[in-house]
């Protein structure tokens, strides 16, 4: 068993202005379940904590479970329980359960120097929309990560944080370096080139694989795409066309 916290917070994950409640649910349970994806495990259940103003009252708590649950029944993973309280803003922390074969769960820890780095899917749409005003709810990649560790990937992480610091937090976790080329990152529509190193929220799996592995173009309808190497270089550090990357990915503590 694998198992996952994560916290949505108002006014740092979304605010009152631009997400429904529905929306806030939805955005809480994908969140944790991207974690999931990111270890190849099969969703089980999910734990729910969630505190709002008094002002708010049922109308939200509604709302926000209504929003939950059709994320629920879309993942297959059940509701088993949780906590209601009352605080100045809304605070969601939702813990999730899941299932992988022993020994077999992708970690961060895994990369190795040769090793191809991919990432699914397309960058930068959640920053761009931040930018924009407009609310991005995030796609948990479940059938992707069970793929990937049925294929044999070595290593993964979901880009929460943006690629930039992700990257390096598998770097360092497997006491390596990296290095990936501009050229080669799968840009969303409108987005910039720092929106997808540094913007966050994509909750897109970035994985490592070795030359051996044959790593399709596409799982289902999402497409993969390679966008670097993994180096013996100074472990940590990530390159980017020969040159250092700076981690500007958020950073709850910087």
């Amino acid at each position: 068993m694998v198992f996952t916290s994560d916290f949505v917070l108002e006014d740092r994950h979304f605010t009152l202005a631009t997400h429904t409640p529905a929306a806030i649910g939805e955005k809480a349970l994908a969140r944790s379940l991207s974690d999931l994806a990111a270890m190849g495990a099969e969703p089980v259940f999910c734990l729910v904590s969630l505190a709002i103003p008094a002002k708010l009252g049922e109308v939200f708590v509604a709302g926000f479970y209504k929003g939950l649950l059709r994320t629920a029944n879309r993942y297959k993973v059940s509701l088993a329980g949780g906590d209601l309280a009352r605080f100045e803003q809304v605070i969601a922390d939702v813990m999730c359960c899941g299932r992988v074969p022993r020994g077999k769960a992708l970690l961060r820890s895994g990369a190795k120097g040769g090793q191809g780095i991919f990432v699914t899917g397309k960058l930068g749409a959640a920053a761009h929309a931040f930018a924009a005003g407009q609310p991005i709810l995030p796609v948990a990649r479940l059938e992707a990560g069970m793929a990937l560790r049925k294929l044999g990937a070595a290593s993964a992480i979901d880009l929460s944080d943006g690629l930039s610091l992700d990257l390096a937090r598998v770097c360092e976790q497997s006491n390596v370096g990296a290095e990936i080329f501009s050229a080669s990152l799968p840009l969303a529509r409108q987005a910039t080139l720092d929106e997808a190193l540094h913007g966050g929220e994509d909750y897109e799996l970035l994985f490592t694989a070795a030359a051996k592995i044959k790593v399709p173009a596409r799982i289902g309808k999402l497409a993969i795409t390679e966008i670097g190497v993994i180096t013996r270089g100074k472990p940590g550090v990530v390159l980017m066309d020969g040159q250092p990357l700076q981690s500007k990915g958020f950073d709850h503590f910087a």
